[in-house]
């Protein structure tokens, strides 16, 4: 499902001389469907760099990312688009909504998107929020009037909602309470059962232990840690 290849990625600092600082070189990795692998290494080996460069946020200088047959390091940009949409989902650590859209909506949004009903996009959103602990007297205000916390539910209920085939979940339980913590690490499962392939960063050992099938040091692929 995804397929890393050769991997390069570097950065022009354009306020000191257009510097170039190499982040990553010849990364390489597998996902299969059903599986969770764990991005690791010391903070600043390139980890979220992964990610966004997964999620097609960030383009590679080197190298091949297939998603489901989709070579994003070379795809147009309405094919990403379409990937995100149909294929790719992302939990990031920060909810980015349009103001004054109901939560309801917003965690219903990924299932209208690819054709399901209203009524069962609204009925698998509000099973999320139940479980993530949202009180139903909140979902109809926007989520950006919640607590840092509830954002993060939120966030994690709308990127659960439709079953993707690949996932990119990034600390998906910083900062959660126990109950929280435990209902994210089920819904992974869940999604692993149902044949997702997950790439995720977890600073959460225990976290971590639980969920990921293997583990990748993303430090073997940092150019500047390496010398």
């Amino acid at each position: 499902m995804i397929t890393v290849e050769d991997l390069g990625k570097s950065f022009a600092l354009h306020n000191q001389g257009a510097t170039i600082i190499p982040v990553l070189e010849g990364g390489k990795f597998q996902v299969k469907p059903g599986e969770c692998v764990a991005l690791t290494g010391v903070s600043g080996a390139g980890k979220s760099t992964v990610m966004r460069i997964l999620y097609g946020n960030y383009l590679a200088q080197a190298g091949r990312v297939v998603i489901d047959g989709l070579d994003i390091t070379k795809a147009e940009p309405r094919e990403i688009l379409k990937l995100r949409r149909q294929t790719l989902g992302y939990v990031s650590q920060f909810l980015r909504v349009v103001p004054r859209v109901p939560t309801i909506d917003v965690v219903s949004e990924p299932l209208l998107s690819v054709g399901k009903s209203e009524e069962e996009a609204r009925e698998r959103a509000c099973d999320l929020l139940s479980r993530l602990r949202i009180p139903e007297r909140l979902w109809e205000l926007s989520p950006t009037t919640f607590s840092g916390g509830e954002q993060q539910r939120v966030n994690i209920a709308r990127g659960f909602a439709h079953a993707y085939p690949a996932l990119l979940l990034d600390e998906p339980t910083a900062s959660l309470d126990a109950q929280n913590r435990q209902t994210v690490l089920t819904l992974i499962e869940e999604a692993k059962a149902g044949g997702a392939a997950i790439v995720g960063i977890f600073h959460d050992v225990e976290a971590r232990a639980r969920v990921a099938d293997r583990e990748i040091d993303v430090t073997a692929f940092t150019p500047r840690l390496a010398a």
